[in-house]
């Protein structure tokens, strides 16, 4: 089979199509003929090696897994002899172990994994592009967030993989969504469900009422923060007395204070968290909801861009240089 891999960090011309021997399934594996993964920011960093945290990840010195990708959408080709529930022919959607393997024509799975039948009508590519930002964006708007109607969301990096997730989210749950992004994305964000749009090119959202250029006075009840792109200091006067702000991006300040207010009944929050290391239990569970929702219309994958598996590097460079509006789509046939 062929498969993009990379053994050391570095650009995105590292990665490489190699040719690998066909993976054999063990008794209680799937056989997936993968047909579509994505690629975000989180496979930049692994095939980069930074920011210097993600090598604690994948690896200290070079990478740990040289076959990136976490999605996997296509069908099962074999089945282990001790599997029960699916069969030769099934289209499925799963997440791959840590996030890495799933860059290659053929992927084994755990049959009891994060894996799910794929719902009819959804293409492979959608089902890829649902299983990839939702089940960041779904998490920390259910557990974290605390979403009511009518809350006031603030979702910052709103037209990429997870924001595109998490604006349609936020405004099936009734909140209010102000969308934060680049020129790129201000039309798709509106067309998402976004009530507010700010071109982040022409002003500061989370700057302070009395700060030159700054006009708004809403509090809001979350800040999601999708990109890193500001943190819980710069954003807390902007936090209703309950509000939370949440990041995907790990630093130092955003750690000690997701420990602060875990130890705290009420009052504003700052919160990270790291979605792939939930149970496969609760992966399963987020992945099925995602892909149901796409089903029946209430969330929409949105596709910037599709590469071959011939042109991997190109992907990596378009993810890492240009603002995406939707996610990165892999294809593998």
């Amino acid at each position: 089979m062929r498969a993009a891999t990379s053994t050391t960090y570095g650009p995105p011309d590292v990665v490489r199509i190699t040719t690998l021997p066909d993976p054999v399934p063990g008794p209680r594996d799937l056989l997936v003929r993968n047909r579509a993964s994505t690629l975000a920011a989180a496979g930049v960093a692994a095939r980069s090696g930074t920011p210097w945290f993600a090598r604690l990840a994948f690896g200290l010195r070079r990478p740990r897994y040289p076959v990136l990708g976490g999605e996997v959408a296509g069908e099962v080709v074999a089945v282990g002899a001790e599997v029960a529930g699916f069969t030769v022919g099934d289209r499925v959607t799963a997440l791959t172990r840590r996030g890495a393997g799933a860059h290659a024509e053929l992927v084994v799975v755990p049959a009891d994994g994060a894996v799910v039948p794929t719902p009819r009508g959804l293409s492979d590519v959608d089902a890829a592009v649902l299983a990839a930002g939702p089940l960041t964006a779904l998490p920390f708007l259910t557990d974290h967030a605390r979403l009511r109607p009518g809350a006031q969301v603030l979702v910052i990096g709103a037209s990429g993989c997870v924001g595109t997730a998490a604006v349609q989210l936020a405004v099936v749950a009734g909140a209010h969504v102000t969308a934060v992004c680049g020129p790129r994305g201000l039309d798709l964000v509106r067309a998402l469900g976004a009530a507010e749009v700010v071109d982040r090119t022409q002003r500061d959202a989370t700057a302070k009422p009395s700060a030159a250029g700054a006009v708004d006075t809403t509090r809001y009840d979350v800040v999601f923060d999708v990109a890193g792109a500001s943190s819980y200091r710069r954003c807390r006067n902007l936090l209703t007395d309950d509000g939370a702000y949440l990041t995907t991006v790990p630093s130092a300040a955003i750690l000690a204070r997701t420990l602060w207010s875990a130890r705290r009944a009420g009052g504003r929050r700052g919160v990270v968290a790291f979605t792939g290391l939930k149970s496969t239990e609760l992966q399963r569970a987020t992945l099925r909801e995602a892909l149901a929702l796409g089903s029946s219309g209430a969330l929409r994958a949105v596709v910037d861009q599709e590469y071959p598996l011939d042109r991997i590097a190109d992907a990596h460079r378009h993810v890492e240089h240009e603002h995406k509006a939707g996610t990165v789509v892999v294809a593998l046939g």
